[in-house]
């Protein structure tokens, strides 16, 4: 079985900062690309990172770009999310996702994603 596990969440103060990661356990898989996305109650899950091992590339939501980070390791599995001046708004579930299908290139669709983390708690506080 495959797995995924986040974690780094926490309460934290807008303004603040905040690491996330995601690793993989389980039986062993390639991935093409591994994301971030995000759920606020009563929202529809968010796009915010994707990291893209074959061509390097790395993709950010528009809410988040410029704020977070995404860095990962290659054949590991591995992902984490770096999230600086935090806001309120960014108070969600974060998900971590791994796409295992190499023409799924669309990382910023989570039906694309085949493996999925169950999320840690980001709150942002005023």
């Amino acid at each position: 079985q495959v797995q995924l596990a986040e974690s780094g969440g926490g309460l934290v103060q807008a303004g603040a900062s905040l690491r996330l990661s995601c690793t993989s356990s389980g039986r062993t898989f390639m991935s093409y690309a591994m994301g971030w996305f995000r759920q606020a109650p009563g929202k529809e899950r968010e796009f915010v990172a994707a990291t893209n091992w074959v061509a390097g590339g790395t993709f950010y939501g528009d809410s988040v770009r410029g704020r977070f980070t995404i860095s990962g390791v290659k054949g590991e599995n591995t992902v984490t999310l770096q999230m600086n001046r935090l806001k309120q708004d960014d108070t969600a579930v974060y998900y971590c996702a791994a796409v295992t299908n190499l023409w799924s290139n669309d990382y910023y669709k989570a039906e694309n994603y085949a493996v999925w983390g169950q999320g840690t708690q980001v709150t942002v506080s005023s």
